[in-house]
């Protein structure tokens, strides 16, 4: 069992950065090592990849869009995964969603078993 909550998001202007948390409660108790992964949703769009970390945090994964603006990172000791959002555009508005992975590509929707509920980004320009 786990469950993932997501939250940091919120109203920016264009340029601003922001930082999203999810954070993991899994059952039973114990240390858990997942690659993890953010995806995001944008009204009237596809869930899209935007970055994965593997399991030690020993590599990262990026969407081109985000590349070099966006940081992934995890704190294991608070079972958290982080999303550093810099230089936001107006097309990084979306709802951003957590998710565990279990197998496959990173970037694909279909390699991750638990996913949060979202937490709303809206960049005005």
């Amino acid at each position: 069992q786990v469950q993932l909550v997501e939250s940091g998001g919120g109203l920016v202007q264009a340029g601003d950065s922001l930082k999203l948390t999810c954070t993991a409660s899994r059952r039973p108790f114990g240390r858990h090592f997942y690659a993890m992964g953010w995806f995001r949703q944008a009204p009237g769009k596809e869930r899209e990849f935007v970055a994965a970390i593997s399991y030690n945090g020993g590599r990262q994964y990026y969407a081109d869009s985000v590349k070099g603006r966006f940081t992934i990172s995890r704190d294991d000791a608070k079972d958290s995964v982080y999303l550093q959002m810099n230089s936001l555009k107006s097309e990084d508005t979306a709802i951003y969603y957590c998710a565990q992975h279990e197998s496959g590509a990173f970037e694909s929707l279909m390699a991750y078993n638990y996913w949060g509920q979202g937490t709303q980004v809206t960049v005005s320009s």
